[in-house]
């Protein structure tokens, strides 16, 4: 398993959960592939071994059953070849590259056609391929303003629904006849005038339906479209067969259903472009995050500055950042100073002050000043293109409560297509004996309400959703699963420094006057100690010039020894005092004091006299009282997990609220204590900072990281809180009860919807039109009822 290659593949065609399903199973039957097919995002999340199937073996798979796999083309326009070689060379090279269907290159034009997979290759990537071969290339500014494939297939989807509804108008106004003798023209009941618009809608518009069921048949599946097909072909072709009759027989009359297939064509198609609209929304929130993307950058290359397009930025250039701008890729600052809202990145509202060498994300705003900064991390390897990353895969992954609507509505449309052959023949011999027409309709009513869509897109849209959601508050869930987990959560275990607390230290108290503060700050700017730097940047705040020292010693345990102007001075704690011959009995309650509120009470003295004390702690997250109050309230047991000392646990602990300590526990050991926890029966969330962290986040239900934490903690966890707010915890936690009870809804509505209609159908109580509209409007239901999560209040 070790050399199996992850990748996702837009798929193209698929009208319900069957078809998902049937991929699914497909290429789980290959050699070394593991596969996992959304129907809502229409995307197959694909492991497989590059030794055993090679990716266009998959995509090839994929064709082969009926279905698309999704490309976008481009346009470049390259530079530097001269003869057809050049060309030649250049198109053999990439389509040699994974992830492009087909590339042509035109020496005449200068320009590259390239066919490719998202998912797999960006234009980056492919404009870095050929400038690797020695060519220059560049994409085309029109592409600009390209439309996304999804816009395209709801204009064309929206066209066809109303060329299917100008022709299906007549013919559903002769119902009006059959059900409240409405008056209309002689012609509208002619056989022939309704075979004439019938029959384009029948198989010219309605022609997608065959196909894919035909393609479903060939490969042992079958899907909506074969329900759809066998329904409205059963009504065409006996009203064709009922006109057939009138010739030669003008006082014949016949029994005709061409208003029964249209209008169920056009009744379908609707339906799914109401859901194609809405699913389209379930994304928004991706898009926002894509959004967010600047499309240009300022970039400064031999001396001359030049707008190029951001996806031609490289690692190493220099790009200037005026104020206003968004920061087009992550990177450093190399010259000069300025503030950077990083909100939409971190959630933090305040912006951060940036200087030299400090960091900056791509796609946040430089507030003030002007800048240069050197490139870093460009493309895909951005912080934001790693959190759509993140997103992506979770609105692709399968809940756990998934797989039972995959498991019925894999066997689901033969399982109808022997109950509506069942109907015909219970009708024609028992009901209504020798009457053909009443065995067909009921037929055709159980046909057409029994599609399983809604039963596909129950879990992935509300997946969708949430996620979105999440997402755009600044929670990152890595996947359906842990989403769905998290509300089974019934304990968090925090970390304390760098979650509970800011995890810098900062001076809280000082007891001598600025003179003192001057030569404690001047003799500490020469340890590496954290408690030092809090001590030096208190200085620094009240403006205190730090002199020179002479002399500098660190004593181990003890403290440290110092010359400044000839003058001795000594901080530490009270054995150093001790040794030195020092009293500070007079501070004893002061120092025991400092002790039970968690600080580090630290001693000065200058020539072997007392001069004052100072504590330092590592202060808490301002809403961390507010946060552990909040799950507190949903009924969750909130512990804090720390490596210090049980008196400094306890003082913190007071402070936020938390009655449950677990102390002075070794690194190694924190994954112990998830598990001691979790053999009680809990269900256990470790919130965790530090690499040390990253065991316990494996071994807990789920490990929710904090953003600003190390990139070992990110990875290991299940879910992602942006920026460091533990606010977002009880967030996370709301978000995911309220995502798996919409799922719910969705999957109660969806079998109730089958499970009563079937019956009702069989029974001859449903006309296949109104069947036709329950049925697209099922579908529609289940989707709008996963975007009221849009509406959820965090």
């Amino acid at each position: 398993m070790a050399n199996q290659k992850q990748t996702t593949v837009g798929v193209t065609g698929m009208t319900c959960a069957a078809c998902s399903s049937r991929i699914e199973k497909v290429l789980n039957r290959m050699d070394s592939v593991d596969a996992k097919v959304n129907l809502t995002t229409e995307k197959a999340s694909v492991s497989f071994d590059p030794e055993q199937s090679s990716l266009k073996d998959i995509t090839n798979k994929i064709e082969k059953l009926g279905y698309g796999v999704l490309t976008e083309k481009a346009e470049l326009d390259v530079f530097g070849m001269t003869c057809a070689a050049c060309s030649s060379r250049i198109e053999k090279v990439l389509n040699r590259q994974e992830g492009i269907e087909q590339a042509t290159v035109n020496l005449t034009t200068e320009q590259a056609n390239i066919e490719y997979n998202p998912e797999i290759v960006d234009i980056k990537a492919i404009i870095d391929k050929i400038k690797k071969l020695g060519y220059d290339a560049q994409a085309k500014s029109e592409m600009k303003n390209k439309e996304t494939h999804k816009q395209k297939e709801i204009k064309q989807m929206k066209l066809k629904l109303i060329i299917s509804a100008v022709l299906s108008l007549p013919l559903f106004m002769t119902m009006l006849v059959h059900l409240f003798n409405v008056q209309l023209p002689s012609i509208f009941m002619n056989p022939w005038f309704q075979f004439i618009l019938a029959t384009p809608v029948q198989f010219v518009i309605g022609w997608q339906f065959y196909i894919g069921a035909y393609k479903n048949l060939r490969n042992g599946g079958a899907n909506m479209d074969v329900l759809v097909v066998l329904g409205t072909s059963a009504a065409y072709f006996y009203s064709l067969y009922e006109a057939i009759k009138t010739i030669g027989n003008p006082e014949y009359m016949p029994h005709l259903y061409f208003e029964t297939s249209a209008v169920l064509i056009t009744l379908i198609l609707f339906g799914k472009y109401l859901e194609q609209r809405a699913k389209s929304q379930t994304t928004n929130a991706l898009s926002s995050l894509l959004n967010l993307q600047a499309k240009e950058a300022r970039v400064i290359r031999e001396d001359k500055e030049m707008m190029i397009p951001v996806e031609e930025v490289a690692v190493g250039d220099v790009l200037r950042i005026k104020p206003g701008e968004k920061i087009p890729v992550d990177g450093k600052v190399i010259k000069g100073n300025t503030s950077i809202d990083e909100s939409m990145i971190t959630g933090e509202s305040i912006p951060v002050e940036k200087s030299i060498d400090e960091a900056l994300i791509g796609s946040t705003i430089n507030k003030n000043g002007s800048i240069e900064m050197k490139a870093t991390k460009v493309g895909s390897d951005t912080a934001l293109a790693s959190i759509v990353k993140v997103v992506e895969e979770a609105q692709g992954s399968k809940a756990p409560i998934q797989r039972l609507a995959d498991v019925i509505s894999g066997y689901f449309v033969p399982i109808v297509v022997g109950i509506a052959i069942l109907t015909f023949v219970i009708w024609i011999t028992l009901v209504n004996p020798g009457q053909f027409e009443g065995a067909l309709v009921a037929a055709i009513a159980v046909l057409v309400i029994a599609c399983p869509c809604a039963l596909g897109l129950a879990t992935p849209t509300s997946i969708m959703v949430g996620t979105g959601k999440a997402a755009e508050s600044g929670i990152l869930f890595k996947g359906g699963g842990h989403l769905e987990r998290t509300h089974q959560l019934n304990a968090i275990v925090l970390d304390k420094t760098g979650t509970i607390t800011k995890g810098k230290p900062e001076v809280t108290d000082f007891t001598g006057d600025d003179e003192t503060l001057q030569l404690l700050a001047s003799a500490e700017r020469g340890s590496e100690h954290p408690l030092a730097e809090a001590i030096v940047a208190y200085a620094t705040e009240k403006d205190l010039a730090l002199k020179e020292v002479s002399s500098f010693d660190a004593i181990p345990g003890h403290g440290i020894k110092a010359i400044i102007d000839r003058n001795e001075i000594l901080v530490g704690n009270r054995k150093l005092m001790t040794d030195a011959q020092i009293s500070v009995n007079q501070v004893e309650e002061t120092l025991t004091n400092f002790e039970h509120q968690g600080k580090t009470a630290m001693l000065m003295a200058v020539n072997g006299q007392y001069k004052g004390v100072v504590a330092v702690a590592d202060t808490i997250k301002e809403t961390a009282p507010e946060a552990i109050k909040l799950m507190q309230d949903e009924g969750l047991e909130v512990i804090m997990l720390t490596g210090d000392n049980e008196r400094t646990a306890q003082a913190i602990a007071k402070q936020v609220g938390i009655d449950s300590v677990i102390a002075e526990v070794l690194p190694e050991e924190k994954s112990n204590e998830i598990k001691a926890l979790q053999n009680k029966g809990k269900k256990v969330a470790m919130v965790g900072d530090g690499v040390n962290d990253a065991p316990a986040l494996v071994v807990a239900d789920i490990g929710i990281a904090i953003g600003t934490g190390t990139e070992v903690a990110i990875e290991a966890a299940d879910v992602t809180i942006l920026g460091g707010e533990l606010l977002l915890i009880p967030k996370a936690i709301k978000i995911s009860h309220a995502t798996i009870k919409n799922i719910k809804q969705n999957l109660f509505w969806a079998f109730g919807y089958n499970t009563a209609g079937i019956p009702i159908a069989a029974l001859g109580l449903l006309a296949p039109w109104i069947a036709g509209a329950a049925m697209a409007l099922s579908s529609v239901s289940v989707v709008t009822n996963a975007l009221r999560l849009k509406r959820v209040k965090l």
